[in-house]
């Protein structure tokens, strides 16, 4: 049996009691962005992790999604798991049909297993840039991981920051597969929303088969959770930019919660508050629909029905 690793110093807990939304989420919302961290007993962290966080299974994601009235979820590997998907797909198949993933891959995954983690409901692989979290693949290991997907229709997700994008954007516009940005690429929101930085992204995205996350308000934020207009919602400064996407892309915008919130050091959100934030950056009901409901649907369950 193996024995459990302490959390990180200065390690943040999930929100254990989160508030109930003013803004009542569409049927058949999806949560395109969560994870989830062993428990550690069952699923042990990887042995090469930079982070060793608390315990947050499928059972406390279910109790979360139906308190906010999330209805379908796309479970997104967590770094601390490495390769090794096991969690990520136990949260899949407990949800019955409802819940698709994102893995990590080697180059050297055979196809037999590829195939599986397909029939699964692996829909994606994630590519992240960011050194603090994982020891970066090299681009020629990530461009064959790229070849071994595409003909199963799935697609890479990004994760990278804003400031890296020039330096990266080539590499992007290469692979063979559609691609979904991470937080917008984390732009620098004490930026113009139409300086050059976020102009780029924008053209971008723009220019190529991209869909965006407008997610994670709390990570990008300087201001932080205060109050905004005097609603309930939050992130005044990171608003002008989540609805910059949404206007500009609205049929390939989607949602989701991070849940739960890895790394953050700050503050960890009140995910109700989270849900409150989607009308100041999705205005319309139409937008909300697309941006919660349609694009996913589109992008994850093609041709099924909400």
């Amino acid at each position: 049996m193996s024995t459990r690793s302490p959390k990180s110093p200065g390690w943040l807990d999930w929100y254990r009691d989160p508030s109930v939304p003013a803004f009542r989420l569409p049927a058949g919302s999806v949560d395109s962005h969560c994870h989830v961290f062993g428990p550690q007993a069952e699923f042990p962290f990887a042995a090469e992790r930079k982070y060793t966080p608390c315990d947050a299974g499928r059972d406390e994601l279910a109790s979360l999604h139906a308190h906010l009235g999330v209805s379908r979820a796309v479970v997104v590997q967590a770094t601390c798991h490495g390769a090794d998907n096991t969690a990520m797909l136990d949260a899949v198949r407990a949800a019955g049909g409802r819940a698709r993933g994102i893995a990590t891959v080697r180059p050297d995954i055979s196809d037999a297993d590829l195939r599986a983690l397909d029939a699964a409901g692996v829909r994606g692989v994630r590519f992240n840039f960011l050194r603090r979290l994982v020891d970066t693949s090299s681009l020629e290991d990530l461009a064959t991981i790229a070849g071994r997907i595409a003909p199963l229709g799935w697609h890479v997700v990004l994760y990278f920051e804003s400031a890296d994008l020039p330096g990266l954007e080539g590499f992007f516009r290469s692979l063979p597969t559609p691609l979904v940005v991470d937080h917008m690429g984390r732009p620098d929101v004490s930026l113009p929303v139409d300086g050059p930085q976020f102009s780029r992204f924008l053209r971008f995205v723009g220019s190529h088969d991209v869909w965006v996350k407008v997610t994670c308000p709390e990570r990008l934020s300087l201001t932080g959770p205060a109050a905004l207009d005097g609603e309930r919602s939050a992130y005044a400064d990171v608003v002008p930019f989540g609805r910059r996407v949404v206007q500009e892309f609205p049929d390939r915008v989607l949602w989701g919660t991070d849940w739960p919130h890895p790394n953050l050091t700050g503050h960890m959100p009140d995910d109700g508050l989270l849900v409150d934030h989607i009308p100041h950056i999705a205005v319309t009901p139409e937008q909300r629909r697309r941006l919660l409901v349609d694009n996913p649907m589109s992008l994850y369950w093609p041709g099924e029905d909400v």
